[in-house]
């Protein structure tokens, strides 16, 4: 097999590796578990790789407060676990205030109970704004809310390589609207939404604006105080490197807190969870978006990395993370597009998130040699190969090998036989 990287023009191998050189983030790849095999990992924002300070942490903690302290550890640390770490995560990744995030559940849960919430508080409003190229859960669950309280959801269709535009919310807002639930990063073509303009134009209306920060927390500068955002909810296994399955955040601002009524009940959201009592009554603050007992295992790895955030800051990681974009539109436009590759992201850097969907018909058999290969993006049907870039864990010579193995397995074809001279 020859070397991909002759599959691209020298000018851009030769820029991969200047920008590299002058990376000020370089460092922060040491940080990572290194991984036998490992070509190129271009998924980071689906899972970020773990850091090699998470296995002392884990370790550490079964023989640590788990092993030694046993229960008492919930009376020394484990209660206060999801609004302390949901304070880093506010003062780190979202520009939030402390008091305003938690720390619990999956996004899935976590947007039912906000979007629920959220309807709730604004009686005889009977519609939600959504759009139709939203990531799934968050079109489920909307439909969920939407039977469960006799709601209309009013649909926008946005153009599939961008994005929701607030003129496309202002001419669906009105005085039915109840809430507007809408992704900051699109999922697919990485396009950032206006959230400030957004946000403002829902309050115009008395509506109430609900983000999900899956695929910008950790990736994009966030100030959700500024913007006068009401709530959000997050994942913290893609930019934030938690692990598999690691608990979302909620956010939701002070001046609403004391109005909602979250609908998932738990012993853990009482305002006191060890009374035993026999009805509900809400705890004060974010605590009372709490439900159940806090997954505290699943909150330890994520602290590593909001570290090395806090360390790295959010503007250097914006930068790196649009300089790795760019040069990925880069080899698409010089090296793929003879192939019959586009780019189905904003060209315009301001307008793209973290990653970079290309799109070709070849593109499911091609991920699924690419894995072989130790190159890891990943595929999103029907045509698309989604290019996920973590900057504190990705460099730009690795970027450009894992797309010159994508020319190379254009170039040979579903029969592998070479089209190259």
């Amino acid at each position: 097999m020859a070397d991909p990287l002759t599959l691209l023009p020298e000018a851009l191998v030769g820029k991969a590796r200047a920008l590299d050189a002058a990376d000020p983030l370089a460092a922060y790849r040491d940080e990572f578990v290194e991984v036998d095999g490992l070509v190129a990992y271009l998924d980071g924002n689906s899972l970020g790789r773990p850091l090699k300070t998470t296995r002392e942490r884990l370790a550490s903690f079964v023989d640590g407060p788990w092993g030694s302290r046993l229960i008492r550890a919930w009376d020394e640390s484990w209660m206060d676990a999801p609004t302390e770490l949901g304070d880093l995560i506010g003062r780190v990744v979202l520009g939030a205030a402390p008091g305003q995030t938690v720390v619990a559940d999956s996004t899935t849960v976590m947007l039912y109970k906000l979007v629920r919430a959220a309807v709730a508080a604004r009686p005889g409003r009977e519609e939600i704004i959504a759009d139709t190229q939203n990531f799934p859960t968050d079109r489920y669950v909307l439909e969920g809310v939407a039977a469960e309280c006799g709601l209309r959801i009013r649909w926008i269709s946005p153009d599939p390589a961008a994005g929701v535009t607030v003129e496309q919310v202002r001419a669906e807002l009105g005085p039915r609207t109840a809430a507007v639930l809408l992704s900051h990063v699109a999922y697919k073509s990485a396009y950032v939404a206006d959230l400030p303009a957004i946000t403002a134009a829902a309050h115009a209306a008395g509506a109430l604006a609900i983000w999900d920060l899956c695929h910008s927390a950790g990736a994009l500068e966030l100030a959700l105080d500024e913007a006068g955002v009401d709530l959000a909810a997050g994942c913290t296994y893609k930019y934030l490197n938690g692990g598999p399955g690691s608990p979302a955040f909620g956010y939701v601002a002070r001046r609403l807190q004391d109005e909602l009524r979250q609908p998932i009940q738990g012993w853990m959201g009482h305002a006191e969870p060890f009374a035993m009592g026999p009805g509900y009554e809400p705890a004060s603050g974010i605590r009372r978006f709490i439900s159940g007992t806090p997954p505290i295992v699943g909150m330890l790895p994520m602290r590593d990395m909001l570290t090395l955030v806090e360390r790295a800051g959010t503007p250097a990681i914006r930068a790196k993370s649009i300089a790795l974009t760019g040069l990925a539109v880069e080899i698409a436009d010089e090296a793929l597009a003879a192939y019959g590759v586009t780019v189905a992201s904003p060209r315009d850097p301001a307008l793209r998130g973290g990653h970079v969907l290309l799109e070709h018909p070849d593109f499911e058999r091609v991920t699924a040699e690419l894995w072989r290969r130790g190159v890891i993006p990943d595929f999103r049907p029907p045509r698309g190969l989604r290019i996920g870039l973590s900057p504190l864990s990705t460099s730009f010579t690795e970027l450009a090998a894992g797309l010159g193995h994508v020319a190379q397995l254009l170039a040979e074809g579903p029969d592998r036989r070479s089209a190259l001279p």
